[in-house]
């Protein structure tokens, strides 16, 4: 019989690798970015669930998300996380392959700007910075 002390620990959560813009726009204005993730892998069933699990208590309970189905080619339609169904829809733009959107009712849509994985730490650091302070 063992005891719970002789469990293996947990892991330890991944670093969620995330830069959000100071401010979000509200209401009625153009579209931008909000913000840059640097994902791990493409596999989103794993990825989305840490993203989700640190975006600002303001932007609401995120209950779609739209990702480019070039880039994430291989999710579900719908994903449980944290006892919640989120519901994952595709897009073929071409005008965003490296972008997801997020989606919480009543609260709006937030646009991040995906860095791809194998992104060299320095060009990423880069790409974040300039997605959280200039939109692009």
């Amino acid at each position: 019989m063992t005891s719970a002390s002789s469990s293996p620990p947990l892991p330890a959560p991944r670093e969620v690798r995330l830069r959000l813009a100071e401010q979000t726009r509200y209401g009625r204005t153009a579209r931008r970015i909000d913000g840059a993730w640097w994902p791990r892998s493409y596999d989103l069933a794993e990825e989305l669930s840490g993203l989700l699990g640190v975006l600002p208590r303001a932007w609401g309970r995120i209950s779609s998300v739209l990702v480019n189905g070039d880039t994430w080619p291989n999710c579900p339609e719908q994903m449980v996380i944290a006892g919640q169904t989120v519901h994952v829809g595709h897009t073929d733009s071409p005008t965003a392959p490296h972008t997801v959107c997020l989606i919480a009712p009543g609260r709006g849509r937030y646009d991040l700007l995906v860095v791809p994985p194998a992104t060299a730490r320095a060009e990423a650091d880069l790409l974040m910075e300039r997605a959280a302070t200039q939109g692009a």
